[in-house]
């Protein structure tokens, strides 16, 4: 598999990490990262695409056509699509972060959800390690608010949320501390650009 560089971050930074298949990537997923930039206050977001998600029975594509994918539809100076989890050589979130946070010792993350992320968090493996580590900054459509603040994560952490109007404090808070935010989504996932058949799995000729 072919290695990406690591992106580079200035010391004190604030960088959000929008981790996950990218099976495929699409524009509901640029429009999430665009949104929890100007929400959180981040410098940059870095996409980490994931080599497959350990609670999904399906494997993704290859890593190689997710990341040519990705590359394309997500086009902004101050994003970078990554493999970092390949790099690392670790697949839980709990652990990807403790590798980063090694490699960037001065640079301070913020990782990025959205609302149903939140509702099924206690299910990850160490999940009250990486509340405890950095910030959660979590997207959501309008409506799911109840249904993700009711989720154990967001019950047990309830005292460290931050208030949506004080948003843009949370890339400098210490954890543990989340933000739960509304923004208007694109009507598209991945889910339905599979079954419709417009997503290829096979890895693109160069």
């Amino acid at each position: 598999m072919e290695r990406y560089d690591i992106p580079y971050a200035r010391p004190g930074q604030v960088v959000g990490l929008f981790g996950g298949s990218f099976d495929p990537p699409h524009q509901g997923h640029v429009h999430v990262t665009l949104e929890a930039m100007k929400a959180f206050g981040l410098d940059r977001v870095w996409w980490l695409v994931s080599p497959g998600n350990p609670l999904k029975e399906r494997g993704p594509a290859p890593i190689e056509r997710r990341m040519t994918a990705a590359r394309d539809v997500m086009q902004h100076p101050k994003v970078d699509v990554t493999n970092i989890e390949a790099l690392t050589g670790t697949r839980a979130t709990a652990d990807t972060l403790a590798a980063l946070r090694r490699l960037y010792p001065q640079v301070r993350f913020v990782w990025l959800m959205g609302a149903d992320n939140l509702a099924q968090f206690h299910k990850w493996k160490d999940w009250r390690l990486i509340m405890d580590s950095v910030p959660v900054g979590v997207v959501a459509r309008p409506g799911d608010r109840i249904s993700a603040r009711m989720s154990p994560a967001a019950r047990a952490y309830a005292e460290y949320r931050i208030d949506g109007q004080a948003r843009q404090l949370l890339g400098r808070a210490h954890a543990p501390a989340w933000c739960f935010v509304n923004v208007p989504m694109v009507d598209v996932s991945s889910t339905d650009i599979r079954t419709r058949g417009d997503w290829s799995a096979e890895v693109l000729p160069e």
